[in-house]
């Protein structure tokens, strides 16, 4: 049985107190909201904080605030169950429902919090094991050890990021909220995150995320897809969050093609992005917009599936969106597994205008 490590849990009060509290502890403590990432990381000795500060007692964090013409405000602190069916929420950003509803397991939904999964460590097949099996074939580069498994001759570690919410929040030009005792900052999710599988975020140690802020629904839709394994519980090991703003005639004013689980970081697929600008979405024109992403794509056998059947399958899933997007007939994938593994693939969408 995995057991957590000995620690000192701090409770803050308020926000103030909860800044204080990292800001003297230091480097040796961590923030935790529902648990569900940091928890199992610190029972796998991948995460050892000396102190944990606690975050339930904020009720402040919990509150969805604002409206659909004027953006609205999450706070970190919401449960992913609170976010999915918010009942305004829902209306005016289906695609961020839609994507919070994919993650995990309803349990888990209870639990989890918007902010931990915008927050959730980066993983790989050589780094999420316990202990005593990271050990056995001596320690990866990303915690005790100094070669990256997946990458040996690399200098840096290439675990990936595995959020739903995070290439969705790129896609529609969200923005966090970061507090410290320094003061606060605001600034554009795309921005929160690094490309490197250790120094992933751009989040300060000393920093407490507090909201989430999303923009005005005037105009542009969105929507998510999911390739995972099995129907609930999986990480994806590839996301595509499609964001585009249409003008009267159906040509793409604007486009963001995000792609989530296939690097350390949301990557913009800018290449497919240019090829719709200025166009209208036919097939002509998504074609070339899925050939443009596939490049980009650069996935590596630290997660499920075959990378080579990963990286075409982003092909897929971008032309997916945009058909979607574009109120096209949609077209999936064969059911036949081109990797030669047997598995269920996810292919789910919820656009908003």
């Amino acid at each position: 049985m995995l057991r957590l490590p000995k620690f000192t849990y701090l409770q803050p009060k308020t926000v103030a107190e909860a800044v204080r509290m990292i800001a003297d502890t230091g480097p040796e403590a961590m923030f935790v909201a529902g648990g569900t990432d940091l928890y199992p990381n610190m029972k796998r000795r991948q995460q050892t904080p000396q102190v944990v500060i606690g975050l339930s007692q904020l009720d402040r964090l919990r509150t969805i605030k604002g409206k659909a013409a004027e953006g609205m405000v999450l706070g970190a602190g919401a449960t992913l169950t609170e976010v999915a069916e918010h009942r305004r929420l829902r209306r005016a950003y289906p695609v961020l429902a839609h994507a919070v509803e994919l993650i995990s397991t309803p349990l888990l939904r209870n639990m989890g919090s918007i902010g931990g999964n915008l927050l959730l460590d980066t993983r790989c097949n050589y780094y999420n094991q316990n202990y005593e099996w990271r050990k056995a074939i001596h320690f990866c580069m990303k915690k005790d050890g100094e070669i990256c498994w997946v990458a040996p001759s690399s200098p840096r570690c290439w675990a990936v990021q595995s959020s739903d919410c995070a290439p969705v929040m790129v896609a529609i030009g969200a923005k966090v909220k970061l507090v410290s005792r320094e003061g606060e900052r605001l600034l554009p999710a795309a921005e929160l995150y690094n490309d490197d599988g250790i120094e992933h975020l751009r989040k300060r140690p000393d920093e407490l995320l507090t909201e989430i802020h999303l923009p005005p629904t005037n105009g542009w839709r969105a929507t998510y897809w999911k390739l995972r394994r099995r129907g609930s519980f999986d990480f994806p090991v590839l996301g595509v969050a499609s964001c585009l703003r249409l003008a009267g005639d159906g040509t793409v004013e604007d486009a963001k093609i995000i792609l989530g689980g296939v690097g350390p970081s949301p990557l913009e697929a800018v290449a497919a992005q240019k090829a719709i600008i200025g166009r209208k979405l036919t097939e002509q024109t998504i074609s070339e917009a899925a050939a443009a992403a596939y490049p980009a794509a650069k996935p590596l056998d630290n997660t499920d599936f075959a990378m080579t059947w990963r990286k075409d399958m982003a092909r897929h899933y971008v032309a997916g969106t945009l058909r979607e997007l574009g109120g096209l007939s949609p077209s999936f994938p064969s059911s036949d597994n081109d990797s030669g593994s047997s598995g269920l693939r996810v292919l789910s969408g919820g656009s908003g205008a």
